[in-house]
């Protein structure tokens, strides 16, 4: 996995879905992608507005718009030519919806090519396969993984990475795992340290991440192997001081129980824990209380042998107000650092890591 020169200007589909949990590969588009020019989303609920407005409350210059017709106007009034139609939605289980279908069909008729993170593969839908083919386009199902043959077992050469390696995880799925991690990369690099991203899912890799893996579209036998592959394979191309592990679903998620291979292959030095303080129930499954905080970080440490030190906060459903005073309370909790990076910026966190790591005199990992 990984991404060279910009592959194009793109529309993300998002219809009716941005800003909430099921518009988040769309939302890590905005927020940063080097796969793509972004020219536009489309959610006809919100279309004349700014797309990162919306989400974070900046604008980025990237409008919703009502369709794709809108979109590809917009482009030309601009004199921008779309070359890609992304979808940007993130369902549960990863089906296809019907209307996604159809804009999808719609935008290869218009000539453009699409990509999708989608478990439901528009390569093996044949009219789909059929009308790209007659258009000339080209489709790319993100979670389609390679032969088997290509894929790797553990081996134990995680032990050869000299990367301080910290895993971001969450207490619950679409948390903010991801966009955490690149902040906190971001943050490091700001702070003079070489430090790089391994993405272990779809978005990241539509964000243009170097290395990394599609967890959940693994054969379990080589989820553990190709996480070790994709670290291993950072340190070895880039020869970073820190390398930065995008967590998966949550380790106590009845339907999305990710992490553990991250932990047990990827080893971890240290872990950060995102957590969304106003959700009482499992994302999408309602009557599945959330483990509480303070048992997620002793799970997460005993598993491990490593600490969780810091927790990130998702502010979803709190007011801007209300974000300091929840922190506190999980601070004084669980006595740890507490900070909200979309909204106080990666700082705290970048301390928290640098304070973590041992120094030269200090002994070995």
């Amino acid at each position: 996995m990984g991404a060279g020169t910009l592959d194009g200007n793109a529309i993300v589909y998002c219809e009716g879905v941005f800003g909430t949990s099921t518009g988040k590969t769309a939302h890590g588009l905005v927020r940063r992608t080097s796969r793509y020019r972004v020219i536009g989303v489309i959610d006809g609920r919100l279309a004349g507005r700014d797309a990162g407005e919306v989400l974070d409350g900046r604008r980025v210059g990237i409008p919703l718009q009502a369709s794709l017709g809108a979109a590809l106007e917009a482009a030309r009034e601009t004199g921008t030519t779309a070359t890609h139609f992304v979808v940007g939605i993130a369902t549960d289980g990863g089906r296809l919806p019907a209307a996604a279908r159809a804009a999808v069909l719609d935008a290869i008729h218009a000539g453009l090519n699409v990509d999708s993170g989608l478990h439901d593969f528009l390569s093996d839908d044949a009219e789909i396969a059929a009308a790209a083919a007659s258009r000339g386009v080209k489709l790319r199902d993100i979670r389609k993984t390679p032969a088997r043959g290509e894929l790797h077992g553990f081996t134990g050469k995680i032990g050869q990475v000299g990367a301080f390696r910290i895993a971001v995880l969450g207490t619950d799925a679409a948390v903010g795992k991801r966009t955490t991690a690149w902040k906190l990369v971001e943050g490091l690099e700001r702070s003079g340290h070489r430090a790089a991203m391994v993405g272990t899912g779809q978005t990241a890799w539509l964000q243009g991440v170097r290395h990394g893996i599609v967890l959940d579209s693994l054969v379990n036998d080589f989820v553990a192997g190709e996480l070790e592959h994709a670290v291993w394979s950072c340190w070895n191309d880039e020869k970073p001081e820190f390398i930065v592990i995008e967590g998966q679903g949550s380790l106590l998620n009845p339907a999305y129980p990710g992490g553990l291979e991250i932990v047990a292959a990827s080893r971890p030095h240290a872990i950060v824990l995102q957590h969304a303080p106003s959700r009482h129930d499992y994302e999408g499954f309602e009557g599945y209380p959330i483990h509480p905080l303070p048992l997620q970080r002793h799970v997460l440490e005993l598993l491990s042998g490593k600490p969780v030190i810091a927790i990130t906060l998702n502010h979803e459903g709190l007011e801007p107000v209300d974000v300091p005073r929840a922190c506190e309370a999980i601070s004084n909790e669980l006595d740890l650092p507490c900070t909200d990076v979309l909204l106080d910026g990666p700082d705290a966190l970048v301390k928290a890591v640098l304070a973590s790591k041992p120094t030269p005199s200090g002994g070995g990992r």
